[in-house]
């Protein structure tokens, strides 16, 4: 039987950095080479998020689009890893990385935690390819890593796939104006976040301000870790940590463990 392995203790000390350490202004954006060095020069954890691209391999970017972050347009997943590290990041001077290259680049100096994107697009079962492009980058690598999802059955397969990486859910409270199209009645189960045991999640990251939630509660009550997402000021932290064990954080500069 697959193994629920603990999420490694250095996740709950230093500040994880949202995206990296991303100020555009310092050309630094979000997710870029340039973001991650600082992160690791300043001592942070890192938050990552991996998209796929069209020749399969695991690429570091959060939008399913290229508009937004880089001066192309349509879906990532319509170009070559090769074509996309072409692609200068808006307020950067590199491309898109893929994650083996970031893997790379990290080299286990700090705690580093990848966010899977959902690839089925309703948040169910229609997934696979991203994490084993995921989990094939990994396979060696040396220091803290997890990996988290939205997609509880993104998590259930990497439990498969890399069965000694800790990996967790990302959860929030699900209002409907924020998951269109999703069906209702999926974001209602998700809500309740039930499937810590059948994903074999070793943590969740919540919605920081959702952390009121009993769930949530019963879930530390219980000895799962829990992170929270997004934090942006220090007064949104102070509350924060009344209730989860560590943050993602962005926009300031969140306070390291003496």
């Amino acid at each position: 039987m697959t193994r629920t392995p603990p999420l490694p203790a250095a996740f709950l000390e230093a500040p994880i950095a949202h995206r990296a350490l991303h100020d555009v202004t310092q050309g630094r954006p979000e997710n870029s080479r340039e973001a991650i060095e600082a992160a690791v020069a300043a001592g942070y954890g890192i938050e990552i998020d991996l998209q796929l691209s069209a020749d399969r391999q695991a690429m570091v970017f959060h939008d399913y689009d290229l508009d937004r972050l880089t001066g192309e347009t349509g879906p990532l997943r319509a170009r070559s890893a090769a074509a996309l590290g072409q692609i200068r990041l808006k307020g950067g001077a590199t491309g898109i990385p893929t994650f083996a290259e970031v893997l790379e680049l990290v080299a286990g100096r700090v705690p580093l935690l990848v966010e899977i994107k959902d690839q089925d697009g309703q948040l169910g079962a229609a997934v696979g390819i991203l994490e084993e492009a995921a989990a094939e980058a990994v396979r060696g690598y040396d220091g803290p890593l997890a990996f988290m999802s939205f997609n509880p059955n993104s998590v259930r397969v990497l439990s498969g796939l890399a069965p000694d990486v800790p990996r967790g859910i990302v959860t929030c409270s699900y209002r409907p104006d924020d998951w269109k199209p999703i069906p209702a009645g999926t974001l209602d189960r998700l809500r309740e976040i039930p499937d810590i045991a059948a994903s074999r999640a070793s943590f969740i990251s919540h919605e920081a301000r959702d952390l009121d939630r009993p769930r949530v509660a019963a879930l530390l009550d219980q000895g799962l870790p829990v992170l929270c997402w997004t934090i942006r000021s220090p007064d949104q932290e102070t509350l924060a940590r009344q209730v989860a064990q560590n943050i993602t954080f962005e926009g300031y500069p969140a306070a390291l463990p003496a």
